[in-house]
């Protein structure tokens, strides 16, 4: 793709049935655990995209078969719980955060030795998060910066891990997440504490795969794991997180009408359509569903009149990775938008606080300001077009895309990032906008 993306005026409504591409969160879930069953795991609707293939490569080099069928459905089968094998590379994780920290729970236990790396801003990304509470179970992992950075090896430990309870300082799903499967090749109960539920994709799937967790709480408790239990077969609900761009763009260019289709809705990520129904959206859930322990239903999006909110800490964990598109809806809302206990955005692919302020104000002069943890976005600030900068973020890119589709348009350089979770994003918004 060319270095720059010229994002054009939506002069009419956005209208058309989207398709909405697997979920991320759910399809690295998917290849790990089913490389841990011992019978073959029949995945589709797979998110076909750099971070979920990192994913599959990293199985994949620990010993499981991973064959695809086509772009979207494969077949995964392992060597059982304890059938992983030592890499013969050092392992590239690209720039998934959700591979690095989640295989780093898995590769903890194991009676190996492996050797992770990922690209440059992978490379920043900080690990100290998982690495502390891995150590304190007896797991032996060292990285550079005090053992917080990218590279980093795992050596084996001395013994089983010992089961714990960890009190996060963070509602992580990725930290919660990482303990809780190390947790399973532990000599006791391990009790994972957050200050508000995350995100519960790995305590649903582990229930696909016979394990229970017991939750109480924010708090959750896994036991030692004998086995796995694989399903035949998982169908991955499409992601909430890239529905967000088009029940964005839906509701803020007016004349839209969008039907998006088998979107994940589970309640810990709903936090998108609870803002934008706060905000006066006209949103609506048909064909309700569950599939593989996961809720799913088709979306109804249409152009609404919105007006600003509020909102903070405690629903973060169920928006964080929605907060940059949410800051465009909150741009054509009536009123202000304010945003606080979003301090992990700093610490994501980049600083998206600091991204958001500095490229939608070239878009809107003096719409967004930013706190040490959130935003103030002043909606109804007049927008123009501009050249903004996507910081090979695929969230601040799409999120860019529509800001300028719903407002006088806008050049993206290095668009590309897209391909990290969402492949299809430029080619859905060209044909909505036909």
């Amino acid at each position: 793709m060319e270095n720059t993306k010229t994002i054009a005026k939506a002069r009419q409504g956005l209208r058309g049935t989207i398709e909405i591409p697997g979920d991320k969160s759910i399809s690295h879930r998917s290849v790990m655990f089913s490389a841990l069953g011992s019978t073959p795991v029949h995945i589709t609707n797979f998110l076909h995209a750099q971070d979920c293939l990192s994913t599959a490569a990293c199985m994949k080099a620990l010993g499981a078969s991973v064959e695809f069928e086509s772009e979207t459905s494969l077949v995964v089968c392992g060597h059982g719980l304890h059938g992983l094998r030592e890499a013969s590379t050092i392992i590239d994780a690209g720039n998934s955060g959700t591979t690095l920290r989640l295989m780093m729970g898995i590769l903890a236990p194991q009676p190996f030795l492996t050797t992770f790396t990922g690209d440059a801003s992978l490379h920043k990304r900080p690990m100290g998060r998982v690495i502390k509470p891995l150590s304190a179970m007896g797991a032996k992992i060292y990285g550079r910066e005090k053992n917080t950075k990218l590279p980093i090896t795992i050596v084996p430990a001395e013994g089983k891990l010992h089961g714990m309870l960890y009190e996060s300082p963070v509602a992580s799903a990725q930290v919660k997440s990482a303990i809780l499967l190390s947790g399973m090749y532990a000599d006791s109960p391990t009790t994972v504490v957050e200050p508000f539920t995350s995100r519960d994709h790995t305590e649903r799937m582990l229930e696909a795969f016979g394990v229970e967790t017991k939750k109480d709480g924010t708090a959750v408790t896994i036991e030692p794991v004998e086995s796995f239990h694989a399903p035949s077969s998982i169908e991955v609900p499409g992601d909430i997180s890239s529905a967000a761009y088009w029940l964005v763009a839906g509701s803020v260019v007016p004349g839209s009408h969008l039907l998006l289709k088998n979107v994940g809705v589970n309640p810990t990520r709903t936090g998108i359509l609870d803002v934008l129904e706060a905000m006066g959206a006209k949103i609506t859930l048909e064909n309700e569903r569950v599939s593989g322990g996961e809720a799913a239903a088709d979306i109804r999006v249409e152009a609404a009149k919105l007006h600003g909110t509020s909102f903070g800490a405690e629903i973060m964990p169920r928006l964080i990775d929605e907060i940059p598109v949410l800051a465009v809806a909150a741009l054509f809302a009536e009123g202000d938008t304010v945003i606080t206990g979003a301090g992990e955005l700093r610490v994501k692919e980049t600083d998206r606080l600091q991204a958001v302020t500095d490229e939608f104000n070239k878009l809107a002069p003096g719409a967004v300001e930013a706190s040490k943890d959130g935003l103030v976005i002043h909606g109804g600030t007049k927008v123009r077009a501009a050249t903004c900068f996507s910081y090979d973020d695929h969230r601040m890119a799409m999120s860019l895309a529509i800001l300028g589709a719903a407002g006088e348009g806008a050049e993206i350089e290095r668009p590309e990032c897209v391909t990290i979770s969402y492949p299809a994003f430029y080619d859905t918004l060209a044909r909505l906008q036909a």
